[in-house]
């Protein structure tokens, strides 16, 4: 057997296609880490579009506003051209920046409206514009400290207040709305207390998106929690990844690591098999389509049988050697995004642990990026493994190598319009088509499968029907065929 297996191997290495096939894939990983590195890892933020503020521009001329029907408008053309040259004087990525849109745009709303509303009030406008100078001396001194204290004081206020009402009011009805508020202003305060205590500066970078999403999925987890309503099974998926992205953002806070970040060599691995996975399974579809395929197409077939193997033992062989490709194909493309992504990114984001959150346990836990990467790839196994299988079969059973080749890739493509028509509709029948069962990283750590009634015991049964659906009618009719007139 091993003899077999050894001589399949070198035909297979001796094809041009492969070569031909895997420099491709190194185009392909050179030039994604090239625009990954110097147009997705080098964007910026900007709080207006520069097409909206010239819009802006041109539309404030033709109003006017002493025109009631005007005032509106003017007033919100007018703020934002207002806030749009405040900005100009930092940087799009400045702190600065999230203080203007946060606090300084709503003083400036107010100031515009008391100058240009239907109560007009210039006294009141010049103290607006008093506060909006002092607050804007603060951003040109750099002060960021200020707006976080003053943001920490006032949610401490809001919960006191909200807290002092609650004891003072007898109405159920308010009770309960006031329960609601109080466990959104502690999550305000909760924010708060995390820039302060973790020197986070305002700001667009990856320690505040942590803390807005935070803040964001609190929001969400708390809203559910506290929903009379029981919840759909595509509610509790939503509940569960808002749980587990409010954790990880929490982790991201309180280490200062940006775990998310993508344009890195770590970030990459992580999502290998979203990337890459297409790759390695055009090259063992093609193998898998083609090893048997074209020996009976060369005529070949005759001096493989003509040995003292069985038909069963030939086949076993190959299939076994396509098997052995999966693993191949898996290491090259890593070895190569390895270094590709080593040479353009360096290598220091690989002692950046892989963080998830274990549902089983309630927790974040830490894995190295090789491990996590071999985790990813027993659980997509089934995948190529299964589509592998086919093209193999339709190899045999056909010896048509177009034939055995196109179907799975095709197949492979149309699975997303599958999986999104059981899930949306519901379709209960469709949880025992293969391609719902298959990807086994729906299981990992405890996670709510795409849909419901599906479990990993139950996937692993109709994986294992549909690979002998396939494989055994192949050896049987591998066994049985006749090669006289080839």
């Amino acid at each position: 057997m091993s003899n077999l297996i050894k001589n399949e191997l070198i035909k297979i290495f001796k094809k041009k296609a492969i070569y031909i096939i895997l420099f491709i894939t190194l185009a392909f990983v050179i030039l994604s880490n090239c625009l990954n590195k110097y147009f997705y890892g080098d964007s910026s933020f900007s709080y207006y579009s520069d097409g909206y503020v010239e819009y802006a521009r041109e539309a404030i001329t033709g109003l006017d506003p002493n025109r009631p029907n005007d005032t509106k408008m003017y007033i919100e053309y007018k703020t934002v051209l207002d806030v749009y040259d405040m900005m100009q004087e930092y940087d799009d990525n400045d702190w600065q920046i999230q203080i203007i849109a946060s606090t300084v745009e709503a003083y400036i709303t107010e100031r515009n409206t008391y100058l240009y509303g239907a109560e007009k009030n210039e006294e009141q406008a010049n103290k607006i514009n008093e506060q909006i100078q002092e607050l804007s001396n603060m951003l040109k001194n750099g002060d960021w400290r200020y707006f976080a204290d003053e943001e920490l004081k006032t949610a401490e206020e809001k919960v006191k207040t909200l807290e002092d009402e609650k004891n003072n009011t007898e109405d159920k009805q308010r009770l309960k709305e006031l329960e609601t508020e109080i466990k959104t202003a502690k999550i305000d305060l909760e924010v708060a207390k995390y820039r302060v205590d973790e020197d986070i500066k305002y700001g667009y970078d990856y320690m505040n998106t942590a803390l807005e999403n935070y803040k964001e999925q609190s929001y969400a987890v708390e809203q559910m929690n506290t929903s009379k309503e029981e919840l759909t099974y595509q509610e509790k998926k939503e509940y569960n990844e808002s749980v587990k992205e409010k954790e990880i953002s929490k982790y991201i806070i309180e280490n200062h690591v940006d775990i998310k970040k993508s344009d890195d060599v770590r970030g990459v691995l992580s999502n290998f098999f979203n990337i890459y996975g297409l790759f390695i399974i055009v090259i063992v579809v093609m193998i898998a389509g083609t090893i048997v395929s074209e020996e009976f197409n060369k005529g070949t077939i005759k001096l493989l049988l003509v040995k003292p193997y069985s038909r069963n033992k030939i086949l076993l062989a190959k299939f076994i050697t396509v098997l052995i490709m999966i693993v191949f194909s898996t290491i090259m493309i890593i070895g190569m995004e390895l270094i590709v992504g080593g040479i353009v990114y360096g290598f220091d984001s690989l002692n950046i642990p892989i963080v998830i959150y274990n549902f089983d346990t309630n927790m974040i836990q830490e894995f190295n990026v090789f491990a996590y990467s071999a985790i990813q790839l027993v659980t997509q196994l089934p995948i190529i493994i299964l589509l592998a299988t086919l093209s193999f079969a339709l190899s045999t059973i056909f010896t048509n190598a177009p034939v055995a080749i196109s179907i799975p890739l095709l197949g492979y493509m149309g699975v997303a319009v599958i999986n999104q028509l059981a899930i949306e509709y519901n379709i209960g029948f469709l949880k025992y088509f293969v391609t719902l069962n298959w990807d086994f990283s729906q299981y990992l750590f405890g996670a709510m499968p795409i849909m419901e009634g599906l479990t990993s015991i139950f996937s692993a049964i109709i994986c294992i029907i549909y690979f002998l659906i396939m494989i055994v009618p192949t050896f049987v009719i591998f066994k049985k065929k006749n090669i006289k007139n080839i």
